[in-house]
């Protein structure tokens, strides 16, 4: 790719460039590569939500539309803002690594990150790179990477907006926002407030459990960038959510609540320095703080834990053009994890650096991709990842790609340093992938992307009752997989289809790895009828298991949503959307409470209504 191409491509990625150009009509990415690419030249599998999409589906959560990725389920314990788990290819929800702008934002004690406290409202994009990536990306990069992108202006003047929702469980959200700007100065600053009375998340109503679980965000975004030249650009981008959320505590059945924030902030200096070589300079930190306490008690700031975490990081990204076939990616990267807790832990920092190298080799018969990065980590020392990718152009319409990747994710404090079960002597869990992928753009509105892939992941971190919770490096995975996504459009209507199908097993017992489902579905179609947009969705889930030993059986379910647009006036939008239609009877999770065990509760058939203003200036 010249060097010309690039830095168009790069204004249009928010995570590398702030300040966009006009999107071309060639779909692009960043994150599979860590520069802006086609999409179809991208060697991982990769799934993007635009703006558009966002809007289109009305979605509520993030989760919504990590839902739509083929290979992806999601594991809820209640309602909004209720633990989310993210289980990509069958890995875990710590085997994924989560960026914001750039910004890892999963908390050092846990290694999860707050899916389920970002507000859409405040997303202008989100790329999923299914595969690992940590070739790239270092740590938490098994499963694949989700990077989420905050809201950016489009250069075009001042463009206001205000939305306002209701539905049911007594559920509000407001927003407001602006943007504006021109070709050298852009920007957008955004604000929500999001809450609902929410579910009641338990079902035994043990102790004061038969509450609902009530939910609070607010968000603040703001995203500035500024081009000096063609050749040199800076940009920040901010984002913080912070609320509460209410919770069931099965033990007790004490009405205990998480004051939440979740914030990061990114600066970049975006620079061509010659004709063959472009560097970008990165600086971020980001926060997750969780404070768990009951309002109900006599002492208001009486607390069970806090768990804190302060990521300070930095990049250094350089693109060298070789030639018109041959590129290098070359960087650095550096990041120190800080945990500020209520529990004691032996160890309350430490810090990672890293530098990676990948060649790109583009021809007409073939391609190439190697890459090599070598991560020192403060505890457990050194690691060297791998990727290679070979891209084979049988017709000018369909690729096969061939590729191996590696992973690993580094243990957590809470695995290393909890003065309880800590064990300081674990080793990173590593993984090798092999997949073979065929794309396919068959006519002028449709396309294919299937993957079949196994993955082994070594040195997995357990705690159980054989080693008494003090986690060990015992657990051998293998999971075998295969996806297909389907875009169509037919008689009007538009489809998109996302079908998985895996097997994710503990390679010692042979059981499934648990709440892992063998089979997901995703079917959404959606039509224009001038000013009214209709659509549907059908969510489908296979059954899964909630323990390890296979003990535990859950059934799988199907969910059907319905959602209408009214362009009323050139300013002002009407929005409907049905979940649940069928009033579907489902959990994701259970728990155990001395009354027995029961399944968390999912919301049933549920409406929100929108309006959205967008003045014209």
């Amino acid at each position: 790719m010249k060097l010309s191409r690039l830095a168009l491509a790069i204004a249009v990625m928010p995570g590398l460039s702030l300040a966009a150009e006009p999107y071309v009509a060639e779909p692009l990415v960043v994150t599979s590569g860590r520069l802006a690419e086609p999409q179809a030249q991208a060697t991982a599998a990769t799934t993007v939500f635009k703006r558009d999409d966002i809007e289109r589906l009305q979605v509520s959560s993030v989760t919504e539309l990590l839902e739509r990725v083929p290979g992806l389920s999601v594991v809820r314990t209640g309602g909004a803002g209720s633990q989310t788990g993210v289980f990509l290819r069958g890995t875990s929800t710590a085997q994924t690594l989560v960026l914001v702008d750039g910004q890892r934002i999963a908390a050092a004690s846990s290694g999860t990150s707050s899916l389920e406290f970002l507000a859409p409202e405040q997303i202008e994009r989100i790329e999923v790179v299914r595969g690992a990536r940590s070739a790239l990306y270092g740590s938490d990069a098994i499963g694949g990477v989700i990077q989420i992108f905050t809201r950016q202006g489009d250069g075009q003047g001042l463009k206001p907006y205000a939305r306002l929702a209701t539905g049911s469980d007594s559920t509000y959200q407001r927003s407001l926002g602006l943007s504006g700007g021109d070709k050298r100065t852009r920007f957008h600053l955004g604000a929500t407030l999001d809450e609902t009375a929410g579910i009641d998340a338990t079902r035994d109503g043990f102790g004061a459990n038969g509450d609902d679980d009530a939910y609070r965000n607010r968000s603040l975004s703001l995203n500035l960038s500024h081009r000096f030249n063609d050749n040199l650009q800076v940009g920040l981008s901010a984002l913080d959510q912070r609320g509460q959320v209410e919770y069931d505590d099965v033990f007790t059945g004490l009405l205990p609540t998480t004051d939440f924030q979740v914030s990061s902030l990114s600066g970049f200096i975006d620079g061509r320095l010659n004709e063959r070589w472009s560097s970008r300079l990165g600086i971020g930190h980001s926060k997750d703080q969780r404070d768990t306490g009951d309002d109900s008690l006599a002492a208001p700031d009486y607390s069970f834990f806090t768990y804190t975490t302060y990521r300070d990081s930095a990049s250094w990204v350089n693109t060298l053009t070789l030639s018109d076939n041959q590129q290098i990616l070359a960087g650095a990267d550096w990041y120190e994890d800080r945990l500020h807790s209520s529990t004691a832990f032996a160890e309350d920092s430490r810090w990672n650096r890293a530098a990676f190298l990948q060649h790109r080799y583009t021809g007409d018969t073939f391609s190439t991709e190697l890459g090599l990065r070598h991560d020192d980590n403060q505890q457990f020392g050194r690691e060297n990842t791998w990727n290679a990718a070979l891209t084979l152009p049988l017709n000018s319409a369909n690729d096969l790609i061939l590729s191996y990747s590696e992973g690993f994710r580094a243990p957590t404090f809470n695995d290393l340093y909890d003065p309880w079960a800590g064990n300081p002597d674990l080793q990173a869990e590593r993984s090798k992938s092999y997949e073979i992928q065929w794309r396919s753009r068959y006519s002028d509105t449709g396309s294919l992307q299937t993957s079949v892939y196994r993955t082994d992941i070594e040195d997995a971190i357990v705690a159980n009752e054989v080693s008494f919770y003090v986690p060990q490096n015992v657990q051998h995975a293998r999971i075998n997989g295969f996806e297909a996504a389907v875009q169509q459009e037919l008689f009007g209507w538009q489809g998109n289809l996302a079908l998985a199908l895996i097997d994710p097993r503990d390679r010692a017992s042979g059981h499934t790895l648990l709440r892992r489902a063998k089979r997901t579905l995703s079917l959404d179609l959606d039509r224009r009828f001038g000013d009214v947009s209709l659509g549907a969705g059908w969510r489908a889930v296979s059954g899964r298991y909630d323990d390890a030993d296979n003990e535990i059986e859950m059934s799988g379910y199907g969910l059907l949503s319905f959602r209408a647009t009214w362009q009323a006036m050139p300013e002002l939008g009407l929005s409907l959307k049905l979940d649940n239609l069928l009033d579907k009877d489902y959990a994701e999770a259970t728990y155990s409470t001395p009354n027995g065990r029961f399944g968390y509760n999912s919301a049933g058939r549920t409406a929100l209504f929108a309006v959205t203003w967008t003045p014209q200036l």
